[in-house]
C-alpha cells in the first residue's frame, strides 16, 4: 500500500537520506552479523505495531529508506503525519523481505522511527496547545539537536506542525551572550555579523533585558530573543519593544515547557522556542515481529494450500 507522502518529506534530498542509513546500518553492523546466520535468506514478513496511543506518526521515509538498502519492502498502514490509535497496540506497516536483511534493518529503522514520531507528538500536543490559547504566534525549536540526526529530528518538527528555527549556523545569525561578551557590546557584534551575512540572512541577538533588547533593535537586529524571563516580565518587556521597534520580531525562549507555554503567550511575542522538543523528549515505543508462516493444508481435491 502506498500512502501519500507528507509534504515535509518532499524537501529532503534522497542522496542526505541514503547516506544517513548507510551510515546508521554501518554502525550498527560493521562487520559479521552472526546471528543471520540462523534466519536465512527465507522470505518473511514482519509487522510494525505501534505501543503508545495517539502518538503522531513521523519518520516513514527514513524507516522505508533503511529497508530499501538492505533489500526489503514496506507497505504502510498508517500516514505520515497522522495520528496513531486510539488501541493499545495498532498495525502501521508490514515489512517484507529475506530474514536476515529484514533483522538488518530492525533495530536502525525502530530507533529512528521512535525518536521522531516522539519529537513529532510533543509538537502537535505544543500546536494544540497555541491553537487553544488563540495564540498568533509560532512554536519552534532549538539547535539543541541529536549530534548526526539533526535532519530526522528537524524534519519531525515539521511533521508535528512546529517551526523549525535555524538549521544550522550558517542558516541564520545568532548573536548569543558570549558572542556580545567577545566582541566587546551588542553594537559591535551585530555590526560585524551583518558586514559577513549582508542583506541575505536575518540576525538574532540573545537579550537579558529590556534595554539589551533597545540596543540589539536599535543596532539593527531582525530578531529579539527575551532569554530566560519569567512570563510577566517577559510581556512587559515584549509590549515596550514592540511599541519602540514594530517592525521587530519578537522570541522568547528559556524555561518554556509544555506545561506553562500558554503563561508565555502575549499578542506582542512572535516566536517561542523549547530546548525540550528534542531535550528529554518521550520515544513512541515500535516494535517489528516476524510473522511466523501458516501450515500448509490439503483441500478436498489434494491440493496443498498456504492460508494468507
Amino acid at each position: 500500500m502506498s500512502l501519500p507522502q507528507h509534504p515535509a518529506a518532499h524537501s529532503i534530498p534522497g542522496h542526505t537520506v541514503t547516506r544517513l542509513v548507510r551510515e546508521w546500518l554501518a554502525e550498527d553492523t560493521p562487520n559479521f552479523d552472526p546471528a543471520g546466520v540462523c534466519v536465512g535468506t527465507q522470505e518473511v514478513w514482519a509487522s510494525l505495531l505501534c505501543k503508545t496511543p495517539h502518538s503522531v506518526l513521523a519518520g516513514s521515509p527514513f524507516f522505508t529508506a533503511v529497508f530499501t538498502e538492505v533489500g526489503c519492502t514496506v507497505d504502510w498502514i498508517c500516514q505520515e503525519g497522522a495520528e496513531i490509535g486510539p488501541d493499545a497496540v495498532t498495525l502501521t506497516a508490514v515489512v517484507r523481505g529475506p530474514a536476515s536483511c529484514l533483522l538488518l534493518g530492525e533495530r536502525p529503522a525502530l530507533n529512528c522511527l521512535a525518536r521522531a514520531s516522539g519529537i513529532a507528538t510533543r509538537c502537535s500536543q505544543l500546536q494544540a496547545t497555541a491553537k487553544a490559547g488563540g495564540w498568533h504566534g509560532r512554536v519552534a525549536g532549538t539547535r539543541k539537536t541529536t549530534p548526526g540526526f539533526r535532519l530526522v529530528e528537524k524534519y519531525s518538527m515539521l511533521v508535528g506542525g512546529v517551526s523549525t528555527h535555524r538549521q544550522d549556523l550558517s542558516g541564520m545569525v545568532m548573536l548569543k551572550d558570549n558572542h556580545v561578551w567577545a566582541s566587546g557590546s551588542i553594537a559591535e557584534a551585530v555590526e560585524a555579523a551583518r558586514s559577513v551575512c549582508g542583506f541575505s540572512s536575518k540576525i538574532e541577538v540573545e537579550c537579558r533585558s529590556a534595554e539589551e533588547g533597545r540596543q540589539a533593535a536599535g543596532a539593527g537586529a531582525d530578531i529579539i530573543m527575551l532569554d530566560n524571563f519569567q512570563p510577566q516580565e517577559l510581556h512587559v518587556a515584549a509590549s515596550a519593544l514592540k511599541e519602540e521597534f514594530p517592525n521587530v520580531l519578537i522570541e522568547a525562549s528559556g524555561g518554556v515547557t509544555p506545561e506553562n507555554l500558554a503563561t508565555y503567550f502575549s499578542p506582542h511575542v512572535d516566536v517561542i522556542s523549547l530546548g525540550c522538543i528534542t531535550q528529554g523528549c518521550p520515544v513512541v515505543d515500535f516494535s517489528l515481529k516476524v510473522q511466523k508462516p501458516e501450515p500448509q493444508r490439503t483441500d478436498s481435491v489434494g491440493l496443498n494450500k498456504k492460508t494468507l
